[in-house]
C-alpha cells in the first residue's frame, strides 16, 4: 500500500471507532418518558405530585401536576442522571422546584429544592402502560 492509501484507511477505521463509541454513549442514556408517580419531602410534609416526561435525546420536557396544579417541566438527562425544574403558583407566588437525581429502570430518586425554603429528597415510580391510561 502506499502512505497516503495506509493513511486513508487509518482516518476511516479511526472515524468508524468514534462514531460506534459516540452511539454506545447514546445508547446508555436512560428513558424517563411517560407516567411517573412521586413521593417528595417537603419542609411542610410528603407530597405527590406526578410527572409526565416527553424525552428528546437528552432533553427533557413534560407537565408536573401536584397540589398546586400543572406546571410545565424543563430538564436534561446523560446516562441515568437527570435534573429537571418547574415553576408552582403558591398564592399567587413564583416558586421554582428543582430536582435532581439518578434513575435505575422503573424507579427514580434524589433531592428537590424549594427555593429558598429547603431541600428534601424524592423517590419516583413509573407507571405502567396498564396504570398510566
Amino acid at each position: 500500500m502506499t502512505r497516503l492509501l495506509r493513511l486513508e484507511v487509518a482516518l476511516a477505521v479511526l472515524l468508524i471507532s468514534v462514531m460506534f463509541a459516540l452511539g454506545a454513549i447514546a445508547a446508555d442514556t436512560a428513558n424517563v418518558s411517560g407516567e411517573w408517580d412521586l413521593s417528595v419531602e417537603t419542609p411542610n410534609g410528603t407530597g405527590t405530585p406526578s410527572v409526565s416526561f416527553k424525552q428528546d435525546g437528552e432533553n427533557l420536557t413534560g407537565t408536573y401536576k401536584g397540589r398546586f396544579g400543572e406546571s410545565q417541566v424543563k430538564g436534561t438527562i446523560k446516562g441515568n442522571e437527570f435534573t429537571f425544574s418547574v415553576t408552582i403558583s403558591i398564592q399567587g407566588q413564583d416558586l421554582v422546584l428543582d430536582y435532581s437525581g439518578t434513575v435505575d429502570g422503573d424507579s427514580m430518586k434524589g433531592k428537590a429544592k424549594f427555593g429558598e425554603y429547603g431541600e428534601g429528597n424524592f423517590t419516583g415510580k413509573k407507571k405502567s402502560a396498564d396504570t398510566a391510561k
